[in-house]
């Protein structure tokens, strides 16, 4: 199975493909959206297709930033989970209150991040890829988070 939406760009487009054997796929037609894609969307799933250049470029940028979202984890003494998606999940060392903790703080201070909800990634806070400059303010901010973390 594949999805448009980060890679290729086409999240609002609802794109998406799946290669299996029949009798898989034809189980699909249970849960999919019956009204299927428009035009506009195939043109681009199309469009997306041919433009390797575009993907290697994307997907150059992810393994980037999780490479620095690894290295902010790291030098704050957390553990970043392996990750081949477009977020790293860090393991903040703690329990799961401890995590929501840390992901509290950063809200606090401007960053989004996400949190695992069932045990044991529930001490994991989920942090996606973005920008040299968004992961800067990450780098900022996870200091003093995980320091109010620690008081709490």
């Amino acid at each position: 199975m594949r999805s448009f939406s980060k890679s290729y760009g086409l999240a609002g487009a609802r794109v998406g493909y799946a290669v299996g054997h029949p009798d898989l796929i034809t189980a699909f037609h249970k849960v999919r959206n019956h009204f299927g894609m428009n035009r506009a969307a195939q043109a681009g799933a199309l469009a997306a297709l041919q433009d390797k250049a575009w993907l290697a470029h994307v997907q150059g940028e992810v393994a980037r930033a999780r490479d620095r979202i690894a290295e902010i984890a790291r030098a704050n003494g957390l553990a970043p989970v392996p990750s081949a998606a477009n977020f790293v999940a860090i393991d903040c060392g703690g329990d799961g209150a401890f995590a929501k903790a840390v992901l509290e703080g950063l809200i606090a201070r401007g960053i989004f991040v996400r949190m695992p909800f069932a045990e044991p990634q529930n001490r994991c806070i989920r942090v996606s890829c973005g920008t040299p400059q968004m992961l800067d303010l990450l780098a900022e901010a996870l200091p003093d988070a995980l320091a109010d973390a620690k008081r709490a």
